[in-house]
């Protein structure tokens, strides 16, 4: 049996300060919106009794060009890393998750800090983030030796 691709439907657009994936700066602090087609607005009902909301996005501007074996631009120097250990705008598949704090809501426009993402994403999904979600345990693998490194 042949698998059949899903076809991915844009529900909105996010808004920031980012022109080009360059330009994408200390996210944490970086304010946007995001901006629900009208036709969509109906599932944004109680969404904001959520802190916290995942935004799974399309990298509308990555080169479509990936590798599976990579210096990152962080550590430009080898050994090469595994691309799925990466967070390279360079995918198989041009989608991205980001987890965004909930400002506020304004009709169809969500008001959210922590955008890294280049103005006019494509927006795929929204899900909240929740109590269950978070890890007390985590390990950062290879970054946590660049970090080492950097201090």
């Amino acid at each position: 049996m042949r698998y059949k691709s899903p076809r991915l439907t844009p529900i909105g657009m996010a808004h920031t300060p980012f022109a080009e994936p360059r330009d994408v700066e200390y996210p944490r602090r970086t304010l946007g919106t995001i901006e629900i087609y009208s036709s969509y607005e109906e599932g944004l009902k109680d969404i904001e009794g959520f802190s916290h909301i995942y935004i799974l996005w399309q990298f509308h501007k990555s080169d479509t060009r990936y590798e599976l074996q990579f210096c990152p631009m962080r550590e430009a120097i080898p050994p090469p890393r595994g691309l799925f250990a990466t967070r390279s705008p360079h995918r198989v598949n041009p989608i991205a998750l980001t987890i965004v704090r909930l400002l506020s809501r304004d009709d169809r426009i969500l008001h959210v800090k922590g955008v890294d993402m280049v103005d006019g994403s494509p927006v795929l999904d929204i899900k909240p983030y929740t109590r269950r979600d978070r890890k007390s345990r985590i390990s950062n693998g290879w970054l946590d030796e660049v970090e080492r490194r950097e201090r």
